[in-house]
């Protein structure tokens, strides 16, 4: 194996393995930003596992995860609050990450998933379950997951003209947002009071009532499309550069594109379907995650670190801030 310093991106060491004739660039200070950001993420999970009208110390919540404690103990924490914790740093990790790749995709910082109209679509789904079709909560899940597919395949669908760029998938996006925000307002006024009520409770979006049958889509989801957008990170690097830089280096652009989007969108749609619809998360995330690693590159892997950073800090807030008085998002 050797080592070479790539002097011209300045991005770090290019690692060549001769045995399987390949390389891989090496960036210390995004990896020293993302264990920063891991052991945040592990922190900001204890304290909040121990938060709540049992307090319960960090050393013994660190305890009962690993075995110990008595049997209340446990339950309060295996039951009642690891499965709200774990939601919250997946849908976190997942909406940054989902941030990043649209925003690498269509090279705009704001080309995030609910600025360009998924999450709108994904709660327009899940209201129009709701109000029309009464579905319950798998049901509303599924509404959320079609919903933003849908969405997902019209904007792409109304953006392309000769392939796909990223400044009419924003614009389009932004449009058809407005579009389903009106559709979704509509709706609830010619909703049930029940029904309404149903609605805005989803569609504030929290973690409140989290359960392990929430933590085991989205981490299913995480476990199946993270491996893939590793594998597509090259193309996605190359497309930042634009369509004919990135054809010259040998990628398929359209086809790369549409397979980026689409994993994004899995992300973004399982993660609201798991919570409700969460805003902002997915835009700053992956923005603050570039100016911290200072990488030219999407950061997929730290962006989803920041992602959940931001969701469970804002929750612990939210149970915290007030002391006993919590905010909406809590509850």
């Amino acid at each position: 194996m050797s080592v070479l310093v790539d002097a011209s991106a300045g991005l770090g060491r290019v690692v060549r393995v001769p045995l399987v004739d390949a390389s891989v660039r090496v960036a210390p200070r995004s990896i020293g930003v993302g264990l920063v950001l891991l052991a945040v993420l592990l922190v900001l999970l204890v304290a909040s596992v121990g938060t709540g009208e049992f307090s319960i110390p960090p050393g013994e919540v660190v305890s009962t995860l690993l075995g110990g404690a008595d049997q209340s103990t446990r339950f309060v924490i295996e039951t009642l609050r690891l499965p709200r914790a774990v939601t919250g740093a997946l849908v976190g990790g997942a909406l940054g990450a989902a941030g990043a790749i649209f925003q690498s995709v269509t090279r705009n910082p704001l080309g995030s998933p609910d600025i360009v109209g998924f999450v709108q679509g994904a709660s327009a789904g899940a209201v129009l379950e709701i109000v029309v079709l009464g579905g319950g909560t798998i049901a509303i899940a599924a509404g959320a997951v079609v919903g933003g597919v849908a969405t997902a395949i019209l904007v792409y669908a109304l953006a392309f003209q000769g392939g796909v760029q990223g400044y009419r998938l924003v614009l389009i996006g932004i449009g058809l947002s407005a579009m389903l925000v009106a559709v979704t307002d509509y709706l609830l006024t010619r909703s049930t009071l029940e029904q309404t009520q149903a609605a805005q409770v989803w569609l504030t979006g929290t973690l409140n009532g989290r359960g392990w049958e929430h933590v085991r889509p989205i981490a299913a989801t995480l476990a199946l499309l993270v491996p893939l957008t590793v594998l597509l990170a090259r193309p996605l690097r190359m497309l930042e550069l634009g369509d004919d830089a990135a054809r010259a280096l040998g990628v398929a652009v359209e086809p790369s594109r549409l397979a980026l989007i689409f994993l994004a969108v899995g992300l973004t749609a399982v993660a609201t379907a798991s919570t409700g619809p969460i805003v902002f998360v997915s835009l700053a995330a992956p923005q603050i995650a570039r100016r911290l690693t200072r990488a030219s590159g999407p950061g997929v892997g730290c962006a989803a670190l920041m992602g959940g950073v931001l969701l469970l800090a804002a929750d612990y807030a939210s149970q915290r801030l007030f002391g006993d008085l919590q905010c909406p998002w809590a509850w």
